[in-house]
């Protein structure tokens, strides 16, 4: 059977407007992008989101649906502005708001701060830090355990005062207490806020193995790699721990 062109045009209608509408029947279809993140496989964890997995697209209100963390929590531990709406408030923006910040806040720093709140394990050798609003909240209310606890001492940034916190060696820490400040230096081999291109290639990353994870000529050495992630529109943190493997391979 030959089918002129208006028969044509209405089976294929049919076809593909049929087929959504029986999708969408069945809750097939979503023409909205659903975020969720991995969960824990193994363990009593098992079944539960990891924390490790947030996104820098993610929005604040989605983080407290999702990890039962209270909203007004997260506001106040990474003091959004009162002008903005922080359930619509995506987590990439925290590295353009604390951007003059001694060291990185970014999505990663949201990753550990829930996963302190809810008790859950996240990698404890990396130096992600917090800001101090976020430590007070969390030695208030979270389930931290004694690493997590130690750790979050060494990685506290007082924004305000433009210092990173480390701990006063022979105290017991109190909770809810503000942490004391003292400079913080970058350890050699890890990538921070502050580190540069040529930092890279002292440490033995080749131009090459930079403009790969790149995806194009590497920008001047002196250029710090924060900034160059802002002028392309990429999530520092992401950009970050891809550079950090190709350091990591180096080191070994």
């Amino acid at each position: 059977m030959k089918l002129t062109a208006k028969p044509l045009a209405i089976l294929v209608f049919v076809l593909m407007f049929g087929g959504i509408l029986l999708s969408a029947a069945l809750n097939l279809w979503n023409t909205s992008s659903t975020k969720i993140p991995a969960k824990f496989k193994e363990g009593e964890l098992a079944g539960t989101y990891n924390p490790a997995d947030i996104r820098g697209s993610y929005k604040f209100g989605e983080v407290s649906d999702l990890f039962g963390v209270p909203l007004e929590d997260l506001k106040v531990a990474f003091s959004i502005p009162g002008t903005a709406n922080p359930a619509e408030t995506q987590l990439k923006t925290l590295e353009t708001q604390f951007a003059g910040a001694p060291q990185e806040i970014g999505t990663d720093s949201v990753r550990y701060f829930v996963a302190f709140y809810n008790g859950l394990p996240i990698d404890l050798t990396t130096d992600t830090y917090l800001p101090l609003e976020a430590a007070q909240i969390l030695k208030s209310k979270g389930k931290l355990t004694a690493d997590q606890l130690a750790y979050l001492e060494k990685h506290t940034v007082d924004v305000k005062a433009g210092t990173a916190s480390t701990p006063a060696p022979a105290t017991t820490p109190v909770p809810g207490a503000a942490t004391a400040v003292t400079e913080h230096t970058s350890t050699p081999g890890l990538i921070v806020g502050k580190t540069t291109f040529h930092e890279l290639l002292d440490w033995g990353v080749t131009k090459e193995s930079i403009e790969k994870v790149l995806g194009g000529a590497m920008p001047l050495p002196s250029a710090i790699i924060k900034d160059y992630a802002s002028s392309k529109g990429l999530e520092f943190s992401t950009l970050k721990t891809a550079l950090q493997a190709e350091v990591d391979k180096v080191k070994k």
